[in-house]
């Protein structure tokens, strides 16, 4: 087979849109502290979004961001920050990738133009691909099964 032939044999996600989580789990803006502080005892949960009724990303919460001076009722919209935590749908996959390799991240909002959640961008703990929507619906329905692969899995498993 021609390495022409084979490229296309394995498709690579090129873009941020091609590897993102299309149905991240958000909150409203009028979530209090507490109701974010209890969604970070999951370990696998790096990143809240708080997301207006129009769909716009008010912010992006972290761990770091819950500091110990705040009161139980503290809105979400206080919390976190979108500075360095988004990326655009367009976005080369490659530089969103060393982006949150190069910050310690492992998750990035991916935003459209007018600010509107599109996905979650999730690079797994062994950093060897992305989170899939089919992986997250199986670990929350308890469902113990190989993880999905991606097409970014595939071409690194070569």
């Amino acid at each position: 087979m021609k390495t022409s032939e084979t490229k296309l044999a394995r498709p690579v996600a090129n873009h941020v849109a091609e590897a993102m989580v299309t149905s991240p789990k958000t909150h409203r803006p009028d979530s209090k502290l507490a109701e974010i502080s209890a969604l970070f005892n999951d370990d696998h949960v790096h990143l809240a979004l708080v997301v207006a009724l129009d769909g716009r990303l008010i912010t992006t919460i972290e761990r770091a961001d819950l500091g110990p001076a705040r009161s139980p009722e503290t809105t979400a919209p206080e919390l976190g920050t979108l500075v360095g935590r988004t990326v655009g749908p367009m976005e080369p996959l490659a530089a969103a990738t060393s982006t949150l390799l190069r910050t310690g991240r492992r998750r990035m909002a991916v935003v459209g133009e007018s600010g509107r959640l599109l996905g979650l961008l999730c690079l797994k703990r062994d950093g060897t691909g992305y989170c899939t929507d089919e992986g997250i619906r199986a670990r929350a329905s308890g469902v113990q099964k190989a993880p999905a692969r991606t097409s970014v899995d595939r071409l690194r498993a070569k």
